[in-house]
């Protein structure tokens, strides 16, 4: 079984293919860039996947996640990646500094269509918190300034094998893989 995975990003890229592995799914990859739609991560991943299907005439997966953080009001949410690049890690500490609910979650959802059917969609969120400094060098983006509940290490300190058994990555990728081998093995 294969699955192409539409996206520009290469840690999304490494992280899928390490756990798609677990589930005999063989993951392509292609950069084909689609215009992202404001709205919700679900709004973002469907409009991608059925713009994408349709472009290229197969089936496709795309993700959009976020980190949603409870005293900001959801911010970054799904401008994570425009405030990644405009504000970084320092940024979000500056807005948290004095905050004392530092509650967070990052929401994943993965988006599958065929150039003929409505995209199905799988969530993946985990919970925790936004830590008072950057840790870690392993992982990207907010990886060092959040800590997974009942970890005492950030994102960024766990080795990409451990941040996969528990990331909201995992959970989105792993509830398609498991619905798409599902799909596969009732057609045959």
């Amino acid at each position: 079984m294969k699955v192409t995975f539409i996206t520009g990003n290469q840690h999304k890229v490494k992280e899928a293919r390490g756990i798609f592995q677990h589930f005999d799914i063989r993951l392509e990859h292609l950069n084909l860039g689609y215009p992202e739609i404001q709205g919700e991560l679900t709004d973002v991943a469907c409009y991608g996947a059925k713009y994408a299907a349709k472009k290229l005439g197969m089936p496709v997966i795309v993700e959009d996640a976020g980190l949603f953080i409870r005293a900001l009001e959801g911010f970054p949410g799904t401008y994570s990646s425009y405030v990644q690049s405009t504000l970084g890690n320092e940024g979000i500490l500056k807005l948290m500094k004095n905050v004392h609910d530092r509650y967070a979650e990052f929401r994943s959802v993965v988006g599958f269509a065929t150039p003929k059917t409505e995209p199905e969609i799988f969530l993946g969120v985990v919970g925790g918190h936004i830590t008072h400094q950057q840790k870690g060098k392993h992982g990207f983006a907010y990886d060092p300034l959040f800590k997974p509940e009942l970890y005492d290490l950030t994102f960024g300190e766990l080795t990409i094998e451990k941040k996969n058994e528990l990331s909201h990555r995992r959970q989105s990728l792993e509830k398609f893989a498991n619905w798409f081998k599902d799909i596969v093995e009732n057609i045959d």
